[in-house]
Protein backbone atom coordinates (compact mmCIF):
# COMPACT_ATOMS: atom_id res chain seq x y z
CA UNK A 1 0.00 0.00 0.00
CA UNK A 2 1.51 3.07 -0.73
CA UNK A 3 1.17 6.46 0.74
CA UNK A 4 -1.83 7.76 -1.36
CA UNK A 5 -3.82 4.59 -0.27
CA UNK A 6 -2.75 4.89 3.60
CA UNK A 7 -3.96 8.26 3.31
CA UNK A 8 -7.44 7.33 1.51
CA UNK A 9 -7.60 4.45 3.97
CA UNK A 10 -8.54 6.56 6.76
CA UNK A 11 -11.92 6.99 7.64
CA UNK A 12 -15.09 4.93 7.22
CA UNK A 13 -18.14 5.20 4.36
CA UNK A 14 -19.54 8.01 6.01
CA UNK A 15 -16.79 10.38 5.91
CA UNK A 16 -13.87 11.33 2.99
CA UNK A 17 -11.58 10.68 5.47
CA UNK A 18 -8.37 12.43 3.91
CA UNK A 19 -9.33 12.72 0.46
CA UNK A 20 -8.74 16.25 0.51
CA UNK A 21 -5.12 15.78 1.56
CA UNK A 22 -4.28 13.81 -1.14
CA UNK A 23 -5.09 16.63 -3.40
CA UNK A 24 -2.62 19.07 -2.76
CA UNK A 25 0.25 17.05 -3.05
CA UNK A 26 -1.02 15.47 -6.27
CA UNK A 27 -1.49 18.69 -8.03
CA UNK A 28 1.97 19.45 -7.29
CA UNK A 29 3.45 16.18 -8.26
CA UNK A 30 1.41 15.48 -11.02
CA UNK A 31 3.06 11.57 -11.48
CA UNK A 32 1.08 11.02 -8.44
CA UNK A 33 -2.06 11.22 -9.99
CA UNK A 34 -1.58 6.99 -11.42
CA UNK A 35 -1.84 6.37 -7.15
CA UNK A 36 -4.89 7.84 -7.34
CA UNK A 37 -6.28 6.10 -10.05
CA UNK A 38 -4.91 3.13 -9.35
CA UNK A 39 -6.80 3.42 -5.53
CA UNK A 40 -10.21 3.53 -7.83
CA UNK A 41 -9.14 -0.29 -8.47
CA UNK A 42 -8.84 -1.67 -5.23
CA UNK A 43 -11.12 -4.03 -3.23
CA UNK A 44 -11.54 -1.47 -0.67
CA UNK A 45 -14.91 0.35 -1.07
CA UNK A 46 -13.32 3.22 1.14
CA UNK A 47 -10.46 3.80 -0.58
CA UNK A 48 -11.98 3.59 -4.06
CA UNK A 49 -14.81 6.08 -2.13
CA UNK A 50 -12.43 8.77 -1.53
CA UNK A 51 -10.33 8.17 -4.18
CA UNK A 52 -12.75 8.99 -6.69
CA UNK A 53 -13.67 11.60 -5.19
CA UNK A 54 -10.06 12.97 -5.12
CA UNK A 55 -9.26 12.27 -8.76
CA UNK A 56 -12.59 14.10 -9.31
CA UNK A 57 -11.41 17.32 -7.53
CA UNK A 58 -7.95 16.90 -9.53
CA UNK A 59 -9.07 16.33 -12.95
CA UNK A 60 -11.68 19.24 -12.12
CA UNK A 61 -8.40 21.73 -12.18
CA UNK A 62 -6.54 19.53 -14.62
CA UNK A 63 -8.96 17.44 -16.94
CA UNK A 64 -5.63 16.80 -19.20
CA UNK A 65 -4.73 14.73 -16.96
CA UNK A 66 -7.33 12.01 -17.09
CA UNK A 67 -6.25 11.57 -21.04
CA UNK A 68 -4.03 8.52 -20.05
CA UNK A 69 -6.89 7.08 -18.08
CA UNK A 70 -9.82 7.46 -20.67
CA UNK A 71 -10.05 3.85 -21.72
CA UNK A 72 -9.20 2.91 -18.27
CA UNK A 73 -11.93 5.02 -17.01
CA UNK A 74 -14.80 4.46 -19.63
CA UNK A 75 -13.68 0.65 -19.89
CA UNK A 76 -13.44 -0.30 -16.24
CA UNK A 77 -13.74 2.52 -13.61
CA UNK A 78 -17.16 3.59 -14.82
CA UNK A 79 -18.83 -0.23 -14.49
CA UNK A 80 -17.87 -0.35 -10.92
CA UNK A 81 -20.75 -0.83 -9.09
CA UNK A 82 -20.34 1.10 -6.03
CA UNK A 83 -22.68 4.44 -5.55
CA UNK A 84 -20.03 6.41 -4.18
CA UNK A 85 -17.39 5.87 -7.44
CA UNK A 86 -20.75 6.44 -9.87
CA UNK A 87 -20.79 9.62 -8.68
CA UNK A 88 -17.84 11.02 -8.74
CA UNK A 89 -17.17 9.13 -12.55
CA UNK A 90 -20.31 10.67 -13.96
CA UNK A 91 -18.46 13.67 -13.13
CA UNK A 92 -15.45 12.53 -14.58
CA UNK A 93 -16.58 11.53 -17.97
CA UNK A 94 -17.75 14.66 -19.52
CA UNK A 95 -14.00 16.15 -19.34
CA UNK A 96 -12.32 13.28 -21.21
CA UNK A 97 -11.46 14.08 -24.48
CA UNK A 98 -13.83 11.59 -26.90
CA UNK A 99 -14.09 10.63 -30.41
CA UNK A 100 -18.25 9.99 -31.81
CA UNK A 101 -17.69 6.07 -30.44
CA UNK A 102 -16.01 7.05 -27.03
CA UNK A 103 -18.91 9.60 -26.46
CA UNK A 104 -21.71 6.96 -27.72
CA UNK A 105 -20.38 4.29 -25.17
CA UNK A 106 -20.23 6.95 -22.51
CA UNK A 107 -23.72 8.00 -22.91
CA UNK A 108 -24.44 4.40 -22.68
CA UNK A 109 -22.92 3.90 -19.46
CA UNK A 110 -24.79 6.92 -18.04
CA UNK A 111 -28.02 6.01 -18.97
CA UNK A 112 -27.07 2.61 -17.53
CA UNK A 113 -26.82 5.25 -13.92
CA UNK A 114 -30.29 6.59 -14.36
CA UNK A 115 -31.28 3.36 -13.31
CA UNK A 116 -28.67 3.03 -10.16
CA UNK A 117 -30.84 3.36 -6.91
CA UNK A 118 -29.04 6.15 -5.81
CA UNK A 119 -30.68 9.77 -6.41
CA UNK A 120 -27.19 11.13 -6.03
CA UNK A 121 -25.88 9.00 -9.04
CA UNK A 122 -29.04 9.63 -11.09
CA UNK A 123 -28.88 13.35 -10.45
CA UNK A 124 -25.34 13.06 -11.38
CA UNK A 125 -25.67 11.32 -14.58
CA UNK A 126 -28.36 14.05 -15.70
CA UNK A 127 -25.76 16.55 -15.61
CA UNK A 128 -23.07 14.52 -17.08
CA UNK A 129 -25.50 14.16 -20.07
CA UNK A 130 -26.31 17.66 -20.02
CA UNK A 131 -22.50 18.91 -20.77
CA UNK A 132 -22.01 16.23 -23.38
CA UNK A 133 -25.02 17.59 -24.83
CA UNK A 134 -23.47 20.92 -24.53
CA UNK A 135 -20.16 19.80 -25.83
CA UNK A 136 -21.64 18.06 -29.09
CA UNK A 137 -24.82 20.13 -30.04
CA UNK A 138 -25.97 16.95 -31.83
CA UNK A 139 -27.04 15.35 -28.39
CA UNK A 140 -29.11 18.00 -27.51
CA UNK A 141 -32.38 17.19 -28.57
CA UNK A 142 -32.37 13.78 -27.44
CA UNK A 143 -31.03 14.26 -24.09
CA UNK A 144 -33.34 17.30 -23.48
CA UNK A 145 -35.77 14.72 -24.63
CA UNK A 146 -35.01 12.08 -22.02
CA UNK A 147 -34.60 14.95 -19.36
CA UNK A 148 -38.36 16.36 -19.39
CA UNK A 149 -39.29 13.03 -18.61
CA UNK A 150 -36.75 12.86 -15.89
CA UNK A 151 -38.49 15.71 -14.55
CA UNK A 152 -41.61 14.84 -14.64
CA UNK A 153 -41.20 11.22 -13.08
CA UNK A 154 -38.21 11.87 -10.58
CA UNK A 155 -37.53 12.47 -7.35
CA UNK A 156 -37.41 16.20 -5.77
CA UNK A 157 -33.93 16.45 -6.58
CA UNK A 158 -33.84 15.08 -9.91
CA UNK A 159 -36.74 17.43 -10.82
CA UNK A 160 -34.98 20.87 -9.07
CA UNK A 161 -31.88 19.60 -11.04
CA UNK A 162 -33.93 18.50 -14.35
CA UNK A 163 -35.31 21.71 -14.75
CA UNK A 164 -31.68 23.97 -14.39
CA UNK A 165 -30.41 22.20 -17.01
CA UNK A 166 -33.29 21.72 -19.11
CA UNK A 167 -33.00 25.28 -18.82
CA UNK A 168 -29.19 25.19 -20.03
CA UNK A 169 -29.96 22.88 -23.07
CA UNK A 170 -32.43 26.03 -24.05
CA UNK A 171 -29.17 28.32 -24.93
CA UNK A 172 -27.19 25.28 -27.05
CA UNK A 173 -29.03 24.76 -30.48
CA UNK A 174 -29.71 21.28 -31.73
CA UNK A 175 -27.40 20.37 -35.01
CA UNK A 176 -29.36 20.06 -38.21
CA UNK A 177 -28.77 16.84 -38.88
CA UNK A 178 -30.22 15.87 -35.13
CA UNK A 179 -33.30 18.44 -36.13
CA UNK A 180 -34.23 16.84 -39.53
CA UNK A 181 -34.00 12.98 -38.38
CA UNK A 182 -37.00 11.51 -37.42
CA UNK A 183 -36.50 8.41 -33.99
CA UNK A 184 -39.27 5.55 -34.49
CA UNK A 185 -40.95 4.90 -31.06
CA UNK A 186 -40.17 7.66 -28.76
CA UNK A 187 -36.38 6.05 -29.00
CA UNK A 188 -35.44 8.90 -26.91
CA UNK A 189 -37.83 9.71 -24.46
CA UNK A 190 -37.63 6.69 -22.16
CA UNK A 191 -34.93 6.12 -19.88
CA UNK A 192 -33.47 2.39 -21.75
CA UNK A 193 -30.15 2.09 -20.93
CA UNK A 194 -29.82 0.08 -24.40
CA UNK A 195 -31.77 3.34 -26.44
CA UNK A 196 -29.27 5.17 -28.66
CA UNK A 197 -28.49 8.96 -28.21
CA UNK A 198 -26.98 9.49 -31.50
CA UNK A 199 -26.16 12.03 -34.41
Amino acid sequence: MNKIEQLLHSGDMRTKGKAEEVVVPVLSRPRLFDNVISAILTDNPGIRMRASDAAEKISRIHPAWLRPYKRLSIETIAKINQQEVRWHTAQILPRLKLNKNERQRVIALLKMYLLDKSRIVKTFAMQALTEIAIQDNGYVEGVRNLLDKLTEEGSLAMKARGRKLLFLLKKTKPSVTLQSRQYPHGQLRGINPRATISH
